[in-house]
């Protein structure tokens, strides 16, 4: 059968184009119409009355639901969570995502690894996608997450289960180019961001607009709380638009989290999973801890990562110097096992380079600080180390929430110092988090010691990274809330040290109480005295022991190696044999500079006159420098006059001094005191007696210019009658002979007889300048203009009219 032709074109079916995209527009109508059916017939309303007798509407699932192909969702968002291999929903997606694809604002909180993701992101999308937002409806939603990992997992989750909608979807985090996120910022419809950089574009890019949003969405909420970002989170949600559908989800909820509830949320529904549940970890999750002195930490550690090298293991550290100095000294012991590390100091490529290793790996063992804590999904984690104990009971819960995710099985062990036993089991126990202790066989522990001080004394580098590791992890203690738990003075810091290969103990410059009071109010003398009594106490010599370099190196005081050789290069022979300390100030001379000064203002006297490079027991009185004589009576004093900086601090404040264009000094104008203003009289007083001042002034002034240009104007007059009955009566000025004046007459009577520069400029305008002859006229015509010019010249006026004379004049020169 033969299509229909219409126009230039061949339609099958006999259907135009026009009409085929009209049905498809009809068709997405109605799907969308029957979504939002279906969501309205899902979810109804229940009118629940809480206990201060208030009023509240919740909202009850009424069909059975267990799988996403139960949801009313959209043929997009279905394809792409089968495409993902999502199927089954969990507890939280089951009580969340119905609520919040019919608007509701939700705040969420379920155990880690229970599929918190899937509960906002199917929302998101089907919201966008039942209002058809398109890509010039602008920003539509905003995912906020504390840290750019979990960021990071939540942008690729959204790219697998998004992949065939038209949305298009950005992830903004810091460690990115700004200006390339600018330019692409305002044709976003979703966002994935960090706090600091979201606020970031909202006050720095013009074209970034958020008014149009309808979703906001806050992952990990108490730990964006914890770590500083509230006051950036506040200045975001005042950018953002007060109609809006909010969604916050967390592990754990905080004071600070039902703070900001209560500000951004608009009668929320609060979904909860496993409230009642006797645990607040999954119950997959074996949990122990190990009881182990402060300098048998990594002992421990080194020994547990031996005896587990086909697993895959995350080891918690407290911070960023602890991992590296880990990971830098037990890559040097080569344990068998892949190792790498994480901290919030890595650029942002290093740290996306490595999560994706360690997730793409079976066997691995990884450092890391609290930043891997929250959110990250690292696949078929068997272990979770706390080498350090965690400062709360929820970063314990997040930390373990890394392994046992999803119903699988997981192994967390945590490593405690006798000191924090009781205080953190307490903690524990009122979180409903169950742990058991274990023992570890003394068959299995390695002594890593004498390795780790045989490393820091071939290796300058690891022993530094030692140090600050040492003194990052005191001070992690120190500033910890906590003091039931952590309290400084029990841990063992200096067997710490020597555990970790270090010399000895660095010093601690926070450290405050008895000891900083002691060593304040004691002389020098004493500490010294205790110091050397210390010292003797501390250290018997044994006559059968054997030191090695490495006791010489821990025994090792004085670090300044190269004071005895300086002391040599100095020292020169007295004549006798003997060598004597030379001043190495003393150069005989060579560039010292000697300023003399007078002494007790006597600058003429050769006698009072002192040399700054001379020293001697006298006081000295130098006056002239400071508001007060300067006395010179040590050497300090002495030392002081060499510097120009110092001798400045003691002058008094100078004058400010400006120049005008001809190079004149003057001082600029001072603003006055009040108290000085108003001895002075009142305000109104000072501005009548200026202004009567003022008028005199120019009163004076006027009367002077006046009298002047009356007398430029007579000389002026005088000049051009002389002038003119000069020319009527033929007789040339005879210039006088200089040498023909006699004793008597006046020699500048030749100066006199000249012309002014204003005759000169008179005669000037006066003397016509020759015309050059066109082209078209002849010698005739020239001589016609010529005569034209003198007739005007004899009836013009040549200066302005003053009397009645000259009016006459002037009226009868142009009647002729």
């Amino acid at each position: 059968m033969a299509s229909a032709t219409i126009g230039r074109k061949s339609i099958p079916n006999g259907r135009p184009k026009g009409d085929a995209r009209s049905l498809k527009k009809k068709r997405d109508i109605d799907d969308v119409q029957k979504l939002q059916n279906a969501v309205s017939e899902l979810v109804g309303d229940r009118l629940v009355v809480r206990k201060d007798g208030n009023a509240k509407t919740s909202q009850d699932i009424k069909a059975e639901i267990k799988n996403f192909a139960d949801l009313p969702l959209s043929q997009t968002t279905a394809k792409g969570l089968e495409a993902s291999h999502f199927k089954s929903l969990t507890d939280i997606q089951l009580k969340a995502v119905p609520r919040a694809l019919k608007g509701r604002d939700i705040l969420g909180a379920a155990k880690t690894g229970s599929g918190k993701t899937l509960s906002f992101l199917i929302p998101v999308l089907e919201n966008l996608y039942r209002q058809k937002w398109t890509e010039l409806d602008g920003l539509g939603a905003l995912i906020i997450s504390p840290t750019r990992e979990l960021a990071i997992q939540i942008f690729e989750v959204l790219r697998k289960i998004g992949r065939y909608h038209t949305f298009s979807a950005g992830l903004v985090i810091g460690g990115r180019s700004l200006q390339e996120e600018r330019e692409r910022l305002g044709r976003m419809n979703i966002l994935v961001c960090t706090p600091g950089r979201m606020l970031q574009h909202m006050d720095q890019t013009a074209a970034f607009e958020v008014d149009n949003l309808q979703m906001l969405v806050l992952d990990e909420a108490d730990r964006i709380m914890d770590m500083g970002f509230q006051m950036s989170v506040d200045a975001i949600i005042e950018h953002l638009p007060k109609q809006r559908q909010t969604m916050l989800f967390s592990a754990t909820q905080t004071k600070k989290v039902s703070d900001l509830a209560r500000l951004s949320l608009r009668d929320p529904e609060y979904v909860a999973v496993d409230e009642g549940a006797s645990s607040a970890t999954p119950s997959t999750l074996q949990q122990h801890y190990v009881v182990t002195p402060l300098a048998e930490k990594l002992n421990t550690l080194y020994g547990f990562i031996k005896a587990s090298l086909k697993s895959k293991i995350i080891v918690f550290f407290s911070s960023g110097k602890q991992v590296r100095f880990a990971y830098e000294s037990f890559r040097h012991l080569q344990p068998g096992i892949p190792l790498l590390h994480l901290h919030g100091r890595q650029k942002q490529a290093a740290r996306l380079d490595i999560t994706s290793k360690f997730s793409a790996s079976k066997n691995a063992c990884i450092f890391a600080t609290d930043v891997v804590a929250r959110g990250l999904d690292f696949p078929a984690v068997d272990w979770v180390i706390q080498v350090d104990c965690p400062e709360d009971a929820d970063t314990y819960i997040h930390r373990v929430g890394r392994t046992a995710r999803y119903g699988r099985v997981g192994r967390a062990v945590m490593f405690l110092d006798p000191s924090e036993e009781e205080g953190m089991l307490k903690r524990l126990a009122h979180k409903k988090v169950p742990i058991e202790k274990i023992n570890i066989r003394e068959k299995k522990q390695q002594k890593v010691q004498n390795q780790l001080q045989n490393m820091c004394f071939q290796d300058p580098e690891l022993k530094y990274l030692g140090q600050k590791a040492f003194v990052s992890y005191t001070r992690s203690l120190f500033v910890q809330k906590d003091k039931d738990i952590f309290d400084i003075s029990k841990y063992n810091l200096e067997g710490y040290a020597a555990s970790m290969g270090l010399p000895g103990a660095p010093k601690i410059k926070f450290q405050r109480g008895d000891d900083a009071k002691r060593l304040k109010n004691a002389s020098r003398a004493a500490l010294s005295s205790e110091e050397d009594s210390d010292r003797e106490e501390e250290k018997p010599k044994k006559k059968d022991e054997v030191r090695t370099r490495y006791d010489r190196m821990f025994e090792r005081r004085n670090q300044d190696v190269l004071s005895g050789h300086y002391s040599k290069m100095i020292a020169e022979d007295d004549g006798n044999g003997l060598e004597t300390q030379a001043d190495a100030d003393e150069d005989d001379d060579f560039l010292s500079v000697k300023r003399v000064l007078p002494v007790d203002g006597n600058s003429s006297s050769e006698e009072n006159e002192f040399d700054i490079a001379a020293s001697g027991p006298a006081a000295k009185v130098i006056p002239g420098i400071g508001r007060e004589p300067l006395v010179i009576d040590s050497n300090r004093m002495e030392k002081l006059l060499k510097s120009k900086k110092k001798l400045l601090k003691l002058k008094e404040k100078g004058q400010k001094v400006k120049f005008d264009d001809e190079g004149v000094p003057y001082e600029p104008n001072n603003v006055e005191n009040e108290e000085d203003f108003r001895k002075r009289g009142s305000a109104q007083a000072q501005r009548a007696r200026f202004l009567e001042e003022e008028a005199a002034r120019v009163r004076e002034a006027d009367i002077e210019d006046k009298q002047l240009a009356k007398d430029k104007k007579r000389d002026k007059r005088e000049k051009k009658r002389a002038r003119e009955a000069a020319e009527r009566d033929g007789v040339e000025d005879e210039t006088p002979d200089l040498g023909e004046a006699g004793e008597d007459e006046d020699p500048m009577a030749l100066l006199r007889s000249l012309p002014l520069d204003d005759d000169e400029n008179e005669e000037a305008e006066e003397r016509p300048a020759k015309r050059p002859r066109k082209w078209f006229e002849d010698e005739s015509d020239e001589e016609r203009e010529t005569a034209k010019k003198n007739n005007s010249r004899v009836s013009g006026v040549a200066d302005e009219p003053e009397t009645l004379e000259d009016l006459e004049a002037l009226a009868a020169g142009l009647l002729n």
